[in-house]
């Protein structure tokens, strides 16, 4: 067997790095050491605060010898040194937008690390922001974004709302339709606990103005929550009731229609609808991106 592997394309390695923010308390040096295997991350909570997960992503080949594309701690310490550099724990106590507070945090990162870099900040375990790394290789979600154009920052936020449906192709017969969609095809529909996650792309802005995550929970609520939560899609929504010319209900075209209808609303504001993601359930979802024809 040969002891070399072929030439791939660029790896993609990401550390997720788990930090408090203790809010006016002193924190003692006990609390600023790394422990074992503990979740918590580094500073430790001491009293009140906030809890934030970054996760920092490079993009290279693996180094021969080692197998590494960078070793983990290099990204834990030029982490630690740039939420240092970029005073974001001041950032939580001046009540900065995040976006803005992230895209000068990545820039500390970019001079910490000599390889294409992009994070993402999750502000809560359903909202995030993102700048991504600055070439496509990074897959479905990949974006040009450069030291000299600035960051593109996505803000992710995710909602809920329940709906019943029922799948059945116009263009089948009824026992076609049985056939393709099983359960699915109940004449009496059934009922999904659905989720939804739009990703908005935006460029931060120097006085911390622009597009919020405010903007983006209320056009959610206005354009799609009051539209479609509690209904039968099938028979409240013109979208979806094929008697009206409206698409069979499957995620993949719930996905569909919400981006749509939520697109031009974003770029009212000043944004753009990057991607769209409905989940089913816990274990199917489908994601519609920018710029597939829509």
């Amino acid at each position: 067997m040969p002891n070399t592997l072929p030439t791939l394309s660029p790896h993609v390695l990401r550390r997720s790095v788990r930090v408090c923010f203790s809010a006016g308390a002193v924190v003692p040096e006990a609390s600023v050491r790394p422990g074992k295997n503990g979740f918590a991350g580094f500073p430790r909570l001491v009293g009140l605060g906030a809890f934030a997960q970054f996760d920092v992503s490079v993009r290279g080949q693996p180094d021969p010898l080692t197998g590494y594309l960078l070793d983990i701690h290099v990204i834990d310490k030029a982490l630690h040194a740039a939420l240092h550099d970029a005073d974001v724990a001041g950032a939580y106590a001046r009540g900065e937008l995040p976006h803005v507070a992230l895209a000068r945090l990545w820039e500390r990162l970019l001079v910490r690390l000599p390889i294409a870099v992009g994070v993402r900040w999750f502000v809560s375990p359903f909202c995030s922001f993102e700048v991504l790394m600055p070439a496509a290789e990074t897959g479905i979600e990949g974006e040009t974004s450069t030291r000299a154009a600035g960051p593109v920052v996505l803000l992710r936020q995710r909602f809920d709302f329940a709906a019943a449906h029922r799948l059945h192709a116009k263009g089948l017969t009824d026992e076609q339709n049985r056939s393709t969609f099983g359960k699915c095809n109940n004449p009496r529909g059934h009922g999904h606990n659905y989720q939804f996650e739009p990703a908005v792309r935006l460029v931060p802005r120097a006085d911390g103005t622009g597009f919020s995550l405010a903007t983006l929970e209320a056009l959610c609520e206005r354009v799609l929550l009051d539209r479609f939560d509690h209904t039968n899609l099938n028979e409240d929504t013109q979208e979806f009731d094929q008697a009206r010319g409206g698409l069979n209900p499957s995620v993949e075209n719930i996905a569909t229609v919400f981006f749509r209808l939520l697109a031009p609303e974003v770029a009212k504001h000043g944004a753009t609808l990057h991607a769209m993601t409905v989940w089913e359930t816990d274990r199917t979802c489908a994601t519609v991106v920018d710029g597939a024809g829509l």
